[in-house]
């Protein structure tokens, strides 16, 4: 037995124990179930990567850069290296299938009040110890329960459900790259926007590609030092501020999420100089969500973050110049709602997902202001 087929095995041994978040909201396209007998009609072969010496291969998708020898994974569980030909074990395999709305993503400046048909397969390119959708990000395709869509499926799931949008999310999308640009692709074809829920972990020629498709992308910055990337993430932080820099710069609609832990990222100097990086890179007008943060994962040990905190973060960011900062995960608080940057005036009003009263009418406030977003 090599060791693919073994740890294969392992896997689908303890897969009752994974427990995993499958399908909770409506399915409107016709499902195939699927077991780990019949994954080959998900690989395709990967679109970033390179032959080294010999049968190993180099993956070219992400920061990580896996030099993977034949029969072994990458670090996101879901590429593999199949006697020199690098694969992807995702397409067409979505393991979650929900109708959201927008604001859930939160993607407050984006078609707000509209629903968002959203999808995810397995595997992540980090490991954040907080993480709220471990059960399919950390765990490898053969130990979740998937159905087989394709993107033609995905995108008449889109249209049954009247949603505006496909959004790419609850895992990493960068994974799936292949897969989530021959959905965006064709769901652009008929009138639907992809949008993109990432980390932004991911290197220039696929981000340059993937923009092409995308309407809009909502970062997950989970700090402002590479010691939280490295200690909290296994991540880094320079590849996400430069990926960043390339969306704002391409002019793709961004927005960006921080959720702020207790004594790990919520330090006041921190957050402002956060805020005036975003000012200086991304611009002032760029939305960003300061979330609260509820123990999950590995991160139980801490409590959930005081509203106090959110409101400070939100305070200093918006005295370091920043024009749209929202408190975020706290239903009916004033820092949920969308307010003009010159008059002041309230525009819309949110209670958790759901929008009490909106006021933008052409992209501009009732003064005549001109709004930054993507207006419904």
């Amino acid at each position: 037995m090599n060791r693919r087929a073994l740890i294969k095995g392992s896997l689908l041994a303890c897969a009752a124990a994974a427990s995993p978040r499958l399908f909770e909201g409506r399915l409107l396209a016709a499902p195939r179930q699927t077991t780990a007998g019949d994954d080959e009609k998900f690989v395709r072969e990967a679109a970033y990567w390179k032959k080294l010496t010999g049968t190993k291969v180099e993956c070219e998708l992400c920061p990580r850069a896996c030099k993977v020898a034949d029969g072994e994974r990458g670090f996101c569980g879901v590429r593999e290296n199949r006697g020199g030909r690098y694969v992807t074990l995702v397409f067409n395999r979505p393991c979650s299938m929900h109708v959201d709305p927008i604001e859930k993503k939160p993607l407050f400046h984006y078609k707000p009040g509209t629903r968002s048909f959203s999808i995810a397969t397995a595997g992540c390119n980090v490991e954040c110890k907080f993480c709220q959708n471990w059960e399919i990000s950390q765990f490898r395709p053969e130990q979740i329960e998937s159905i087989h869509q394709t993107p033609d499926d995905i995108v008449e799931g889109a249209i049954r459900s009247g949603s505006a949008t496909i959004a790419f999310t609850y895992t990493e999308p960068v994974v799936y790259c292949e897969y989530m640009l021959a959905v965006a692709e064709r769901a652009r074809e008929k009138g639907v926007e992809g949008v993109m829920i990432t980390n932004a972990f991911i290197k220039e020629k696929p981000l340059l590609d993937t923009l092409k498709v995308l309407g809009a992308i909502k970062v997950d910055f989970k700090g402002y030092t590479e010691d939280f990337y490295k200690t909290y993430c296994r991540g880094e932080l320079k590849p996400v501020l430069e990926a960043m820099k390339r969306i704002a710069k391409a002019g793709t609609w961004l927005e960006l999420v921080h959720l702020t832990i207790p004594t790990l990222n919520d330090d006041e100097k921190v957050i402002r100089q956060l805020a005036v990086w975003v000012k200086d890179n991304l611009g002032p007008k760029t939305p960003i969500h300061f979330t609260r943060f509820h123990p999950m994962y590995k991160l139980k040990n801490l409590p959930v973050t005081p509203v106090k905190t959110l409101e400070r973060a939100r305070d200093v960011s918006m005295d370091a110049g920043l024009k749209y900062v929202y408190a975020g995960n706290v239903p009916g608080h004033p820092g949920e709602n969308t307010y003009c940057h010159k008059c002041g005036r309230m525009l819309i009003k949110r209670a958790g997902y759901i929008i009490k009263e909106n006021l933008v009418q052409n992209g501009k406030c009732p003064c005549g202001e001109k709004i930054p977003g993507v207006w419904s």
